[in-house]
């Protein structure tokens, strides 16, 4: 007989699928989950309503509008187009030329964004027309640009590390350093696929000395600003909700009046913008956390943890190699902020079981997630792509397949090399990997 709370499990997973399928918002789908579950087990719903807000009194999450505003500022100003520029110096002499570009255009702006949506934004915006131009094809481009924004996720101001960090606890900087090697390595890749796999493009000649310095000159001060974010965040001077206000204080005072003052005076625009897209995940993480809590109560992380324990043992590589295909699985279906706050009692409770840095495990599940936002059905980050590049979404996702294996090589080089992820964590935030100041000086990193 199956027992009454593995049925009521099932019964809300189902019907949060089914809805999601159906087109509802997944912040819905995740409610009426609850709603059906509150209704089947002895917790009134107010208590519910009660941990909808508990979910988001996180100081931490308040780190995540700061971003966002940041990424909104310097698109609507148009001062990324001097990021492009400088890019276009460094790379587009290579064969390749704009696909190159774009891959090294994401990975600046996404250490300003932290967002993989905005990127794909402003990706779009930016290299799509003169991509298209030079006749690469529409679903090549969707693909490169929807793969290219998964950066986002992974370098610093990454908004799913912050979500991670406040959720199970994890130190956020170590997450952020954690991120850069794995997000390096998508972006190389990417450059590599495109080198020899991709369209050649126009050939260009290599920028000189001059253009060079010149195009770096003009976007020195933006470029400011991920050594703003990570630099006070890793000297502790702030925290990374912090960190967020003073790279808008720095882009409102120094960088948008010396480069686009003509944009002061539509700056509210950008602050609502910033607003209205903050309620997205916001929402998002009060129900998923409602979702876990309930989830909790059923016990359900105890026995997904016990199944995996029970197939992968302690052996840490094992456990983070079952844990990668569980979310590769739910990425497929649910959007990963969502994921995170639903799994993280599975994740911790394994981390701990097998005895991993969660700053190791963190980095892991992170770009597993990344990873998601291009896989189908659901692939966030392609589905934008396709309707911003405007091909049809089946199209761009056959370009994707070759690129997946850019993550597999990556995803693998991140659970079996430990200490290529945590090399800058311990040189530069040695705390966050559970490192302590030994007695005659120095770090102690058992």
């Amino acid at each position: 007989m199956v027992p009454e709370s593995a049925l009521i499990l099932t019964i809300m997973t189902l019907l949060v699928l089914t809805l999601g399928y159906l087109g509802v918002p997944v912040a819905f789908s995740l409610m009426a989950g609850v709603m059906v579950g509150t209704a089947m087990v002895p917790i009134t719903y107010q208590s519910m309503m009660g941990q909808l807000f508990n979910g988001i009194d996180s100081e931490a999450l308040m780190a995540i509008p700061f971003f966002l505003l940041v990424g909104e500022l310097m698109t609507s100003a148009n001062v990324v187009i001097r990021i492009a520029e400088l890019s276009q110096a460094l790379v587009g002499h290579v064969r390749g030329g704009l696909a190159q570009v774009t891959t090294v255009f994401s990975m600046f702006f996404s250490g300003m964004s932290g967002s993989s949506s905005a990127d794909v934004a402003v990706l779009s915006r930016t290299m799509a027309k003169p991509m298209a131009a030079e006749g690469y094809s529409p679903e090549f481009v969707a693909a490169l640009i929807a793969a290219a924004s998964t950066i986002a996720a992974l370098v610093p101001p990454s908004i799913m590390a912050v979500v991670y960090g406040a959720i199970g606890n994890v130190s956020i900087a170590g997450l952020f350093l954690g991120g850069i090697v794995p997000g390096v390595m998508i972006a190389l890749g990417l450059m590599i696929y495109a080198y020899f796999f991709g369209p050649t493009g126009f050939k260009r000649p290599r920028a000189t000395f001059r253009q060079l310095t010149n195009a770096a000159g003009s976007a020195a001060l933006p470029l400011m600003i991920p050594f703003i974010l990570l630099g006070g965040i890793l000297s502790g001077f702030f925290t990374p909700t912090e960190a967020g206000v003073i790279a808008i204080v720095y882009i409102i005072a120094v960088v948008i009046p010396i480069l686009r003052p003509g944009h002061l005076k539509f700056m509210w625009r950008d602050f609502v913008t910033a607003g209205l897209v903050f309620t997205l995940p916001l929402i998002t993480i009060a129900a998923a956390s409602d979702f876990g809590w309930l989830l909790a109560y059923l016990r359900g992380p105890i026995v997904v943890a016990g199944w995996i324990e029970h197939v992968a043992g302690t052996d840490p590589y094992a456990i983070m190699f079952a844990l990668v295909v569980v979310f590769t699985i739910v990425g497929d279906f649910i959007e990963p902020i969502p994921a995170i706050i639903i799994f993280m009692p599975v994740v911790n409770q394994l981390t701990e079981a097998a005895d991993i840095k969660p700053v190791h495990m963190g980095v892991v599940l992170i770009v597993t997630l990344a990873f998601g936002l291009i896989t189908p059905p659901y692939g966030l980050a392609l589905l934008m792509a396709s309707k911003f590049v405007n091909v049809r979404f089946a199209a761009a996702l056959r370009a994707s397949v070759p690129i997946y294996v850019i993550f597999f090589v990556t995803i693998a080089v991140s659970i079996f090399f430990p200490d290529l992820i945590l090399y800058l964590p311990k040189l530069l935030f040695p705390e966050s990997v559970g490192c302590f100041k030994g007695p005659s000086g120095g770090y102690i990193c058992p």
